[in-house]
């Protein structure tokens, strides 16, 4: 029985983009996995990850992963498509590049939505062929299940590592793009003007209109 997981890394950070990926492994594989400590990405240091990334690629049947920029993510927002749908756009599409329509798969998906069936029936509509697929949609399947927690691997390494693109090519530390975290908000406050054309901010998150709205002000009163 072949199992496709499905994990995404970075919808909520102001910074950087969202990354969606998925694994393809056979049962056997499943207990290898285990065995090796591959398991939700939160729970593992960023070494451990990285090591383990390079495990999942070699071993797994194969894996797609989909990098979703911040402007895609502000033009989907713009269009009226919100996070959620655009997750399950995202999903549909690597559904349908592994999928060959020949061999029955399971997919697993960490579910991002409260609502699981509506965002099931959705994910389902942008699916071309569904005639051997099992759907499963469901909350902390990155912890529940093998395929996904090999998913949420591929996702989070991919993300870090575009995180470091971005830091290396604007030559700042923002942190890790989240607005939870201190240093990624008071970069924020220092360059949201300097760097808003950057690509790297999406701008129709609450935390940036915010910042941006402060400096602008402030922009104002210096006259």
């Amino acid at each position: 029985m072949l199992t496709l997981g499905i994990d995404d890394s970075g919808r909520g950070p102001v910074i950087g983009p969202m990354v969606l990926a998925g694994c393809l492994i056979n049962s056997d594989l499943e207990s290898e996995f285990k065995n090796k400590g591959i398991k939700d990405s939160k729970q593992l240091t960023r070494k451990r990850r990285d090591i383990l990334a390079d495990v999942i690629k070699s071993k797994a049947e194969t894996f797609e992963i989909i990098i979703v920029h911040p402007i895609e993510i502000d033009g989907s927002n713009a269009e009226g498509t919100n996070l959620n749908d655009l997750e399950a756009i995202t999903a549909a599409e690597i559904i349908n590049r592994i999928n060959k329509g020949t061999t029955k798969i399971k997919v697993v998906i960490d579910c991002p939505s409260p609502n699981i069936g509506k965002w099931r029936d959705f994910l389902k509509t942008k699916i071309k062929d569904l005639s051997n697929l099992e759907i499963v949609c469901e909350h902390k399947a990155d912890i529940n299940h093998i395929p996904v927690s090999a998913a949420s691997i591929l996702a989070k390494t991919t993300r870090d590592f575009e995180i470091e693109k971005i830091k290396d090519k604007i030559k700042e530390n923002f942190g890790s793009g989240y607005a939870s975290d201190p240093i990624t908000l008071d970069f924020l406050n220092k360059h949201a003007l300097k760097y808003q054309d950057a690509g790297i901010f999406r701008h129709t998150w609450s935390t940036w209109k915010t910042a941006i709205a402060g400096k602008e002000q402030k922009k104002i009163g210096e006259f």
